[in-house]
């Protein structure tokens, strides 16, 4: 057991069963858990029949209500862990995330050096397609808030298609996350950029989905705007590190500064 794909999903039944075969098809290995938030719509139900025909290679954890993506992740990080897990992501059910880019950052990780790898937008050679503009607006926009605000040497700091190596995972204390929406994402790499780990953006092209609803909304913008300033002041008292195990970072992955984030 060396990879895995978490998926969050809310109402996704028109994306998940496509997402599921194209990860499986490109036949490296990965397994995909899907973490489902109580959807209405059946999204369960079909990853369920998905358990019958990719017995021991696909996933199903069922929460009851809605309760964030960061939760979502955080309950994925920890299941993972638990079963060995050396290589774990995080991707979107509704193909804005290309499942032929999960190899590139595997890669980045596995033999590139990375302990964090980020599928990034705005990095030369990233990208977005059919994205509207008050989008790309507030993610570029957000992005730069996020690096004036918190130093944090990357590019695309809300981007949600990311790579972990384990001892990243279990080098943090994921009790200490707490950010639900958009944040989380900037939270997670900035608690991995503070524990000392080394980050690679690798250049994607986003698309926008075409099928089923955005999740954004007014809330989840205010968290990120808020979540940044509030990042920023907590930095100076939280301690991400999980005491419970040994957490000194390898060698390797030093504190890198703004100028050495190295870009794919």
């Amino acid at each position: 057991m060396e990879k895995i794909v978490i998926i969050p999903t809310y109402n996704e039944r028109e994306n998940i069963a496509n997402i599921i075969e194209a990860i499986i098809s490109l036949q490296q290995g990965y397994h995909i858990l899907v973490i489902d938030d109580g959807s209405p719509d059946g999204t369960a139900a079909i990853v369920k029949e998905f358990q019958k025909k990719y017995s021991g290679q696909v996933f199903l954890e069922e929460r009851k209500g809605k309760l964030g993506l960061g939760t979502a992740y955080i309950h994925g990080f920890k299941w993972s862990l638990a079963r060995g897990y050396q290589f774990i992501f995080e991707m979107d059910a509704d193909f804005s995330h290309n499942p032929q880019d999960l190899e590139r950052l595997y890669n980045a990780c596995k033999s590139g050096g990375a302990a964090m790898a980020i599928g990034s937008r705005y990095v030369k050679g990233g990208g977005t397609i059919n994205w509207p503009w008050d989008r790309i607006f507030l993610s570029k926009g957000g992005s730069l808030y996020t690096r004036i605000i918190t130093w944090m040497p990357v590019k695309d700091t809300t981007a949600g298609f990311v790579c972990y190596r384990h001892e990243v995972l279990e080098a943090i204390n994921l009790d200490q996350i707490h950010f639900l929406g958009y944040a989380f994402q900037i939270e997670m790499k900035f608690a991995t950029w503070k524990l000392g780990f080394k980050i690679k953006e690798v250049p994607i092209i986003f698309q926008d989905r075409k099928y089923g609803a955005s999740k954004m909304h007014k809330g989840i913008v205010k968290e990120g705007i808020l979540g940044v300033l509030k990042l920023r002041w907590y930095s100076l008292f939280k301690d991400y590190h999980n005491r419970v195990k040994n957490t000194n970072p390898p060698p390797a992955f030093r504190s890198f500064t703004r100028d050495e984030v190295v870009k794919l």
